[in-house]
Parts: C-alpha cells; sequence; structure tokens
C-alpha cells in the first residue's frame, strides 16, 4: 500500500482519504486519471488530499472517505477476486453507510450480483449495485453522452458484457448516443446512494467536474463533520471539451 499527500496552497480545511482500488492490476483506457483528478480537485478546494493505493493482500482502509475502481482485462480481475472477496463486506457495509465510490467498467460489473461469462460460468460480485453483467460477442465501443442528474455527460465506452439493472436499480444516466449498459434500454451505469458505476472511460472525471465535486462533496462531510466548503472552481478546458463532444454527439438537443 503506497501513500501520496497532497496539501492545498493556504491552511487546510481537513484532510480527504481517497483509496485507488487496485490500480496496477483494474486501470486501464485512463482510468488512473480518475483519481488524479479527484485528488487534484479535492486540493484545489482547499482539503489535504490522502491518495492510497490498495493492492490485493494490503491492509484495508476501512476509514476512507472516498474510493475509485477502474476497468481492466479478465485477468486482471482475476488477479483481485480473492482479495475483492476479502474486502467485500467492508466495502458493502461502507457503501450502505454513504461513503461515495466510483466504479467504472470492469469493477462496475464486480460491484455487481454477478457476471455471466460466455461458456456459461457464473461468477459472484459483491452485491453493492443491483446489475447482472452477461458477457457476449457484441462489443459496445465508441464515444458517449449522457443525461444525468449533474448534467451532461461525456465519455468513452469499450466493452462486451451486457449488463441490466434490477428492478428499483437507478441508472447513471440515460444514453443520448452510444450503448450504455446494453445498447438496448438506453440506460448507463447504475446508482445506489453515493455508489456511481460506469462503462465510461476516457477518463471520465477530467471532462466532467461536476461529477468529481458531487463525489467529493460527501467524502469531504464524511472526513470533517462539516457541510462541504467549495472553492470557486473555473474549468473552462473542461467545460469547452465537454460542449464540444455533446454537440458533436448529440448536436443542440
Amino acid at each position: 500500500m503506497s501513500t501520496e499527500i497532497l496539501a492545498p496552497d493556504g491552511p487546510t480545511k481537513g484532510t480527504v482519504t481517497l483509496v485507488h482500488l487496485y490500480p496496477r492490476e483494474m486501470s486501464i483506457y485512463g482510468d488512473l486519471g480518475n483519481t488524479r483528478a479527484l485528488a487534484s480537485r479535492i486540493r484545489r478546494h482547499g482539503y489535504t488530499a490522502e491518495v492510497v493505493d490498495h493492492h490485493p493482500g494490503a491492509d484495508f482502509r476501512d476509514d476512507a472517505h472516498l474510493f475509485m475502481g477502474g476497468g481492466g482485462q479478465d485477468s486482471g480481475q482475476a488477479r483481485v477476486e480473492a482479495d475483492l472477496e476479502a474486502v467485500g463486506p467492508t466495502l458493502k457495509a461502507m457503501a450502505a453507510d454513504g461513503v461515495p465510490m466510483l466504479v467504472i467498467c470492469g469493477m462496475y460489473q464486480l460491484f455487481g450480483n454477478s457476471f455471466h461469462t460466455v461458456g456459461g460460468q457464473v461468477l459472484p460480485g459483491l452485491g453493492i449495485l443491483d446489475v447482472t453483467t452477461r458477457g457476449n460477442d457484441k462489443r459496445m465501443i465508441g464515444p458517449v453522452c449522457l443525461e444525468t442528474e449533474f448534467g451532461r455527460v461525456v465519455g468513452y465506452e469499450n466493452h462486451s458484457g451486457s449488463t441490466v439493472l434490477g428492478t428499483g436499480q437507478e441508472a447513471f444516466g440515460t444514453v443520448l448516443a452510444g450503448h450504455g449498459n446494453n445498447g438496448e434500454d438506453r440506460t448507463e451505469g447504475a446508482r445506489t446512494l453515493h455508489v456511481i458505476g460506469t462503462y465510461l472511460h476516457g477518463p471520465l472525471l477530467p471532462s466532467n467536474p461536476m461529477v468529481s465535486d458531487a463525489l467529493i462533496a460527501v467524502a469531504a462531510e464524511r472526513a470533517t463533520g462539516r457541510p462541504f466548503e467549495p472553492e470557486d472552481l473555473e474549468d473552462p478546458l473542461a467545460d469547452e471539451a465537454r460542449g464540444r463532444q455533446v454537440r458533436r454527439l448529440v448536436g443542440a438537443r
């Protein structure tokens, strides 16, 4: 387990502990950029970011305020399976207690109920999100635009797993362009309390800072016992990049 401290330029408002789950095994298609974006934004809001990399077999930080997990190949998922089974009950309890978490692609699938392989094998998940994923021969690749409660969100998907939401499970967003969970029902990702699962790589957060702030707001309050005290941050490059992608994919609608 490695730890990095990023302090704000001025007096700190408190320390927010961010844990990146399995950065070696589960961090493809730019997912590491989500952790860097969160840490940078925590610091810019005037808090100290304690960034912890959690590797298989390491002690687990059950006092953390925010978690990020990325996507990975099947081999990467296999290497974290035993450790995830060990820490799973703690993660599930923390999620139910309202700890914010962002899980991408492979970790999104592992946070669901189960993954059914093309060969018929059923791999159990943590059950934090009420979703079920089935492998298939169709690969869903390309840019995505979603309508979400945070506004329009953009990213890039690359997955062959087809995910279906359970009855009553909230989606992360509605697909305006792209495939989403399964290419059929226009849902993308899933959200329960402050846990967000999604197929969006890119990485997701640098282009969508409003999603970062939603996660950080909850984490900061948990860390300090006080309401989130945000700075008035401007992100013209992120806003321009997101706006161009929205216009390219869906036009003005």
